[in-house]
């Protein structure tokens, strides 16, 4: 019988402490300004989600100019954990489980860029899509969730996700506790000259050759290899209006040596000149699909392209080695990858003062930033190089690219040493199972 009384006792303290604190985050979210919440499904029992429409003035500076409201998603796991903000750099329609959250125990906010997915005012005016205002917005939403987490903040990014954590960091040092930031470039100019360095060192010679003999049978082949993609485009309801399909079929040649390493492909994989081109076409597809030049897809990217072409920077392509082959793209200037079709009238002045200054910040005065980039990865290229003048890590992960340079690939001395740095910056103990 005291058995039974003390199950029954042991369960509805369970309860009661669930229901308190369902009813104190729903309330402590109820009295936030500027903040509409919905609870959503969750898969882990322990977590509670919420996806949140937080009200950003559309110029921080001058709020009489209007508003948007910016989509974010809360993991609330409990009011002592850390908050682990991850920042998007594009769209984000869905909780992104960071692999940091469990490795810290952490609550986690999900936020999406200004300008993309819903996060979008109802007149678009570009003028006010900048670093500046973008990372004013993970500014406020870090003052208003300060209010119910008290404990240490953590930000974090992936690519164009990780650059913005390094702007943000600069922008607002105080913020957070530390920013680990995943392959993140921090270009220097429009035109970043270091990617040609680094596609012409990367790997070994001979897997470098297979590379460029297999762009030339693509260009050598144009009047087999056009039908063949214009199949595929129709099979996919693909359009090219803002290019031509024979520019897309130039830009997608010229951009795969980026896409095979960045991405990690395979030397062994690159079809033979015996091969069908069917079969070429088929693989060069699948490591730069032709589909990235299509109408929908620089549409979906416009945002991106517009802030690399004002200034974040970004990359564009050799021609020189292709000189003979081209005849839809220029060979001078280099085509960028930063697509802006004319047709869209978006005025883009580059202006390279904030890289400049962001250049010379992490150099110096960048601190409590852990680096991670992948050795393979083409973006590495314009890596935040290391400085011994501050107290931040880098961690270049020997045969890693995009997708798999991350804390759960590290070797045990590389994951060791990232544990010790965090629970210095942070001043406890990361004890979760995923750390050891």
């Amino acid at each position: 019988m005291k058995r039974i009384f003390l199950h029954f006792f042991l369960a509805f303290s369970v309860s009661l402490a669930v229901q308190a604190q369902k009813t104190t985050i729903d309330k402590a979210l109820f009295e936030l300004p500027d903040v509409i919440f919905k609870e959503i499904k969750s898969s882990d029992s322990t977590v509670r989600t919420f996806e949140l429409q937080v009200k950003q003035p559309l110029d921080h500076q001058h709020p009489d100019k209007g508003y948007f409201y910016q989509r974010a998603f809360l993991s609330h796991k409990g009011f002592d954990r850390p908050m682990l903000m991850y920042i998007s750099g594009y769209g984000q329609d869905r909780v992104f489980n960071n692999e940091l959250t469990p490795l810290l125990g952490a609550n986690q906010l999900s936020i999406e860029h200004r300008f993309f997915g819903t996060s979008v005012p109802e007149s678009l005016d570009y003028s006010y899509l900048n670093l500046e205002q973008a990372t004013a917005d993970l500014h406020y939403i870090n003052e208003l969730f300060k209010k119910i987490y008290a404990g240490k903040w953590v930000s974090t990014g992936i690519s164009k996700g990780g650059a913005t954590t390094i702007f943000y960091k600069y922008f607002f040092p105080n913020d957070v506790d530390a920013a680990i930031p995943y392959v993140a470039p921090i270009n220097r100019e429009y035109e970043d000259k270091r990617i040609y360095s680094f596609l012409s060192s990367v790997g070994t010679e001979a897997c470098r050759k297979k590379i460029f003999e297999f762009q030339k049978r693509m260009f050598h082949n144009r009047d087999k290899v056009l039908p063949l993609l214009k199949m595929y485009s129709e099979g996919a309801k693909l359009t090219f209006t803002y290019l031509s399909l024979e520019q897309a079929f130039e830009y997608s040649v010229l951009e795969y040596p980026f896409a095979f390493w960045q991405y990690g492909s395979s030397c062994e994989e690159i079809p033979a000149e015996t091969s069908s081109l069917e079969e070429a076409v088929l693989y060069l597809n699948k490591v730069s699909d032709i589909q990235s030049f299509s109408d929908a897809s620089i549409d979906t990217y416009l945002p991106h392209y517009y802030q690399s072409a004002t200034q974040m920077g970004y990359y564009s392509y050799l021609t020189e080695p292709f000189k003979d082959d081209l005849k839809a793209l220029p060979l001078k200037p280099h085509p960028s990858a930063a697509i802006l079709p004319k047709v869209k009238g978006i005025a883009t002045p580059f202006d390279g003062s904030l890289l400049k200054k962001v250049n010379e910040w992490v150099a110096k005065d960048g601190n409590r930033i852990a680096y991670i980039y992948g050795a393979d990865d083409t973006w590495t290229a314009t890596g935040v190089p290391s400085s011994d003048k501050v107290d931040a890590v880098w961690f270049f992960m020997k045969g890693k690219n995009h997708r798999s340079a991350r804390v759960a690939q590290m070797t045990p001395e590389e994951k060791k040493k990232f544990v010790a740095t965090l629970e210095r910056w942070l001043g406890t103990k990361i004890s979760n199972k995923e750390a050891e």
